[in-house]
């Protein structure tokens, strides 16, 4: 998997919580991420999906930083990112950027729309001038399919969609090479999220943007994305080009998320209908030793639950992590 040609090139990337509870306050562990390798090309959208709770969104925020790494690699271009202080990281924050899940708790109530989109400027801008700052407001609000003239409004007069949309615009104040998108349309009406969609991929083109997309509407990935990385209990299980996962699915979680996809034909719904996945996810407090997958895959066998696979390309350009492959 490694490419000298990757923006960002992310190898072993571990991310464990410490929680403490119970009368004797006992510590515990909660295994988020373990051991994610996947690289992200320049000018491209990587999906990134899977079930609630499996890690994505921690992948997300541990690649920028947000959350310091407990062990492996996540270099941008050829610098290491892991272990860098707050300051250190800085230069690296105008470069690499975050659209929030929700819309509404990612905006500062109490400041104007102006203000909350300026504010990257005021870190990593400070030499310009206020009216600089309200004309780049302005220009990005209108990039984002919003009237400038809103620059004056609060959060609170805005819809889902729109604060969306705010959140897009203070993302690109900074002119960033490459944005983080997690789960940006899972709290918008239906309606919305194409609209939202659309503007990514429209600002994409414009922009000369690389997006890692992480979200579980399988369908709207397949949209957005030109690869898709599907996650299980912290690790990738599959990682292919959008076609080839969709028509040649390797891992039986791949196959069991395609197979759960609804589709709007009562004739094939009648003679295919949806099959839910048996079990519970494992508990990551504790994860199984072997495959994480094993206690609910229907091909398990015994070497699966001995030993974990490794994320192994299995096919040209199409990796896999499953002994039965």
């Amino acid at each position: 998997m490694e490419s000298k040609d990757a923006l960002v090139r992310v190898r072993g990337l571990t991310k464990h919580f410490v929680t403490e509870g119970g009368l004797l306050r006992q510590t515990k562990t909660v295994h988020a991420v373990n051991g994610v390798d996947m690289d992200v090309f320049p000018g491209e959208t990587l999906g990134l999906v899977g079930e609630s709770g499996c890690g994505k969104s921690t992948v997300g925020r541990t690649i920028l930083q947000l959350y310091p790494a407990t062990a492996g690699s996540v270099r941008y271009g050829d610098d290491e990112l892991t272990g860098l202080t707050r300051k250190e990281m800085l230069p690296y924050r105008r470069r690499m950027q975050i659209v929030f899940q929700d819309p509404y708790s990612s905006l500062n109530p109490r400041l104007t729309v102006g203000s909350i989109v300026a504010e990257p400027l005021l870190i990593h801008h400070p030499h310009l001038t206020k009216k600089e700052r309200e004309d780049r407001s302005r220009e990005l609000l209108r990039r984002v399919n919003l009237d400038p003239s809103f620059v004056n409004r609060f959060p609170h007069e805005f819809s889902g969609g729109q604060r969306q949309r705010i959140g897009i615009a203070r993302a690109l104040a900074v002119d960033p090479e490459f944005v983080v998108c997690d789960e940006p349309i899972s709290a918008l009406d239906v309606s919305v999220q194409a609209q939202v969609v659309t503007l990514l991929e429209r600002l994409q083109q414009e922009l000369n943007l690389t997006f890692l997309f992480i979200a579980h509407d399988l369908s709207m990935v397949r949209h957005i994305s030109s690869r898709i990385a599907v996650m299980y209990l912290g690790r990738i299980v599959e990682l292919t080009s959008r076609d080839e996962l969709f028509e040649h699915p390797q891992h039986p979680y791949t196959r069991a998320l395609l197979a759960a996809i609804p589709v709007p034909d009562p004739a094939y719904a009648a003679r295919h209908p949806l099959r839910a996945l048996e079990g519970e996810v494992p508990n990551p407090l504790d994860p199984p030793r072997g495959c994480p997958f094993a206690p609910r895959c229907p091909l398990a066998q015994q070497v699966c639950r001995d030993s974990r696979p490794e994320l192994e390309e299995k096919a040209p350009g199409h990796f896999s992590a499953c002994h039965m492959v």
